[in-house]
Formats: structure tokens, C-alpha cells, sequence
């Protein structure tokens, strides 16, 4: 375990971002590397695999359910140096995880022809998406059990292993998928499947190098069988917790899937160039992500110490880090956003609608910074259903309206992404809003004493 009750707070972020950063680049390259070659094969099969590659958004929602629950408690045990609690927390995740993972399968497999046939701008786009998702589901399901351990091991201040983890298992999805999606050497392409299998292939690989170090290396928390029953007020605490986090989550698959169900008649290529920009977005914001899911152990240690002028402060810290970088990313955006989507496709039609996207979806980008340093926050002192409010007002200023135009089919598709940028600022305004009652309530200021 690391002490981080201890020490300057933002060198202490700092320290987790790095590693955390570096392991989401890999995990988002996953995506990426998967996009570069999938564009090989046309419009069509890009926009399939984008619209299906969305689910991913699901599971991110239901992982984040378990992690983000896992990570303020294991955090706060941590900083009381309850090693048994937080024992008991991991290991019921763990069983969390295997329950979730199998639901994964059973729903997805039941469900995939239905969501694709519903948001695809024609039958090879759906035929495209299905086909990824079928080999992409079994890697989705096994990253319940990924995030349980590296959560856990976040929670102590630990994530070297993690970023390991994912740097390896990037590289043999790197390794494996221009032979399974082009046919490299085999000279038998599996297509959009191909890309679904590497990535599978790849998790299996990460989850298995993470069970070895628990068994071998970890010492504050280890893996218990005889923990393995379920325990419902664990189960509670972690849901309660998490469970917000989630919605959050799942709040960005809706407003994806209403973006993709609006624009459909656009045809492929817009819903290509859509989806190559949302993708590019969620890389870009890798930074910002970083330092946030770094601020939330740091807070999370401090809070169960009770040092809670250094919980403040870890939010200062964090809040000013990500005004920072996203600045320099609204910059980039704003300059050279063509020559970002160039990387993956030279396509006209699909590069001019996946630049304007990104130049200007880039004007949220310091508001969407925030949001992530208050969402962190949140979990860190255990009440995250104010962050999930504060998502929830995009229900009402993008889905709804979203829905309504693309129930018209005639309109700007720049409208879309203004609505964004409106939706996003007006979260990050309500988030910081009700942050602030939160430290009000949870983090009372000790009275001062007048001099004598």
C-alpha cells in the first residue's frame, strides 16, 4: 500500500496520472489500432464497427458501477489501514465481477442483432457491427474481472501493475489484429470479426498476467475463496457508491446511440466520420481522465484519515491541472482536427465531418475537465449520485432534442455538436455546484481559535 495521507498533494497526483494515463493510452489504442485497419475495409465497415464498438460504453458504465465503489472503499480502508475491510471489499468485487461478466455474455449475445439493426445506416453496416461485436463480447465480459483487481490495487495507491497490464496486452492486440482482421501471413481475413477476437484475445491475456501478481506479489489485499459468498451489505456499500458512476457512464451510450439513431440517414459515411471523431475525442480526453481517476484515491485516502483540508486541496489541485491540459487539447483540436482524422481514413466525406465534430465539440473541452475533477471527487467521499444529476441534465439539453431532429431528418448536422457543447458546459456548471454543497455537508472546517 501507499501512504498518501502524507506528502505534497500534487506531486502525489501527478505520480498516479502518469501510469494511469499511460495504461488508458494503451487500453484506448485497443480502439484505435482496431479502427485502423477496420477503415481498410470501407465506410461501411467502419460505421458498423463504431456503432457496435458503443456497447463498450455500456460495460465501461456497469465497470465503473464496481470500480469506482471499489476504489473509494478500498481507498478510505486504506487510510485507516484496515487491511481486513478492504479485503472483504475486494473479494466481494471479484465475485461482482464474475456475476456481471456472465450477464454480459447472455445479454449481449441475445441483444446484438437488435441494436445494430436499429442504428445502422443500412444492412452491411449492421452486418459489420454484429459481426465485431459476436467476437468482441467475451473480451467485454472479462473486463469485469480486469477492473476488480486493478481497482483494488488503485485504491492502495498502487497502478504500476495495471499499466503494465494493459501496455502488453495492446501490444499483442497490436500484434494480433492486422493478422486477424487484414490476414497478414495467414492470407485469410476475418474482417470486422478479426477485430473483435484480437481485442478478446488480448483482455484474456491482461486478466490472466493480473490473477499471477495477485497470487504472487500483492500483500495488502489478496484473493480469498472463502470471501466468495455473497455479503449484501458490502455489496450495498460498493452499489452505492459505484452505482451513479455507472449511470454516468451509460449516460455517454445514450447520448452516443441517440447521435448515431439521428443521424442515420445521413448514410455511412457521416456515421463513419461521427464515429472516427467520438473515438479521437474519447483518446483525447485520456489526460484529463487520468488526473481525475488519480485525484479520487488520493481524496478517497485523506477522507477515511479524516484530513480533510487535504481533500479540498487535492481538488484544487486536480481541478487546475485539467483546465491545463484540456486548454492545450481545445488548441489542437481547433488547428489540426482534419489532420487527426486523416490518421484513419483519407475519405473526404468522412474526414469533413469527423474534423468540424472535433473543432467543435473542442469548446467543451475545458468544461468536460471539470466535470471529470468533480466526478472524482464525488467518489472519493463516498456520494456520487450528485455527479449522476449533474448527467443527467443532458438527458434534457442533447437526447431529447436529438430524438426531435432526428425524428424530422432535416437539419444541420452542426447542430448536433453545438448541442453538445451546451450540454456539457451546463454539466460541468451543476456538478460544481453541487460539489460545493457536498464539501459544505461532508467536510466541515474546524473553527478557528482566536489568538491570545
Amino acid at each position: 500500500m501507499k501512504d498518501l495521507t502524507q506528502g505534497p498533494i500534487p506531486k502525489q497526483i501527478v505520480a498516479i496520472a502518469v501510469p494511469i494515463a499511460a495504461g488508458m493510452v494503451f487500453q484506448t489504442l485497443y480502439y484505435l489500432v482496431d479502427l485502423y485497419f477496420v477503415a481498410g475495409l470501407g465506410d461501411t465497415a467502419i460505421a458498423g464497427v463504431g456503432l457496435a464498438g458503443n456497447v463498450s460504453m455500456v460495460i465501461i458504465a456497469l465497470t465503473q458501477m464496481l470500480g469506482v465503489g471499489t476504489v473509494a472503499l478500498v481507498s478510505h480502508a486504506a487510510g485507516r489501514k484496515d487491511r481486513p475491510e478492504a479485503n472483504l471489499i475486494f473479494n466481494q468485487s471479484v465475485l461482482i465481477s464474475a456475476i456481471l461478466g456472465v450477464t454480459t455474455l447472455v445479454a449481449g449475445y441475445g441483444l446484438t442483432g437488435v441494436y445494430v439493426r436499429s442504428l445502422a445506416a443500412d444492412g452491411a453496416a449492421a452486418a459489420a457491427g454484429a459481426s465485431y461485436l459476436y467476437w468482441y463480447l467475451p473480451g467485454l465480459a472479462l473486463q469485469f474481472a480486469l477492473v476488480a483487481m486493478g481497482s483494488a490495487l488503485r485504491g492502495t495507491g498502487i497502478v504500476k501493475p495495471t499499466m503494465v497490464v494493459q501496455v502488453l496486452s495492446v501490444v499483442l492486440n497490436t500484434i494480433l489484429a492486422p493478422v486477424l482482421i487484414a490476414g497478414w501471413g495467414t492470407h485469410h481475413s476475418l474482417g470486422p470479426a478479426g477485430a473483435g477476437l484480437a481485442t478478446t484475445l488480448s483482455v484474456a491475456f491482461g486478466v490472466i498476467y493480473l490473477w499471477v501478481y495477485f497470487h504472487r506479489l500483492e500483500h495488502f489485499v489478496a484473493l480469498d475463496s472463502k470471501q466468495w459468498s455473497i455479503h449484501l451489505p458490502t455489496w450495498k456499500r460498493i452499489l452505492n457508491i459505484g452505482a451513479p458512476a455507472g449511470g454516468e457512464m451509460l449516460m455517454i451510450f445514450v447520448v452516443i446511440a441517440a447521435a448515431y439513431w439521428a443521424i442515420r440517414g445521413f448514410g455511412p459515411a457521416t456515421q463513419a466520420g461521427f464515429g472516427v471523431g467520438s473515438r479521437l475525442m474519447q483518446a483525447i480526453f485520456l489526460p484529463a481522465m487520468a488526473i481525475a481517476f488519480a485525484a479520487a484515491p488520493v481524496a478517497g485516502q485523506n477522507f477515511g484519515a479524516g484530513h480533510l483540508d487535504r481533500v479540498r486541496e487535492t481538488f484544487r489541485s486536480a481541478a487546475w491541472m485539467n483546465c491545463a491540459v484540456m486548454l492545450v487539447l481545445t488548441a489542437l483540436c481547433l488547428w489540426r482536427a482534419d489532420a487527426l482524422v486523416r490518421l484513419f481514413t483519407n475519405d473526404a466525406a468522412v474526414v469533413a465531418v469527423g474534423s468540424t465534430y472535433l473543432q467543435i465539440v473542442s469548446w467543451n473541452f475545458v468544461a468536460a475537465g471539470l466535470a471529470f475533477t468533480a466526478s472524482s471527487m464525488f467518489q472519493a467521499i463516498g456520494n456520487s449520485w450528485p455527479s449522476l444529476i449533474s448527467s443527467g441534465t443532458r438527458l434534457v439539453t442533447y437526447v431529447a432534442p436529438a430524438l426531435w431532429l432526428g425524428s424530422h431528418g432535416n437539419f444541420e448536422l452542426t447542430y448536433l455538436w453545438w448541442m453538445s457543447v451546451g450540454g456539457v458546459t451546463l454539466q460541468a456548471i451543476v456538478a460544481l455546484v453541487l460539489l460545493a454543497q457536498q464539501f459544505h455537508q461532508r467536510l466541515p472546517r474546524r473553527p478557528q481559535v482566536a489568538a491570545t
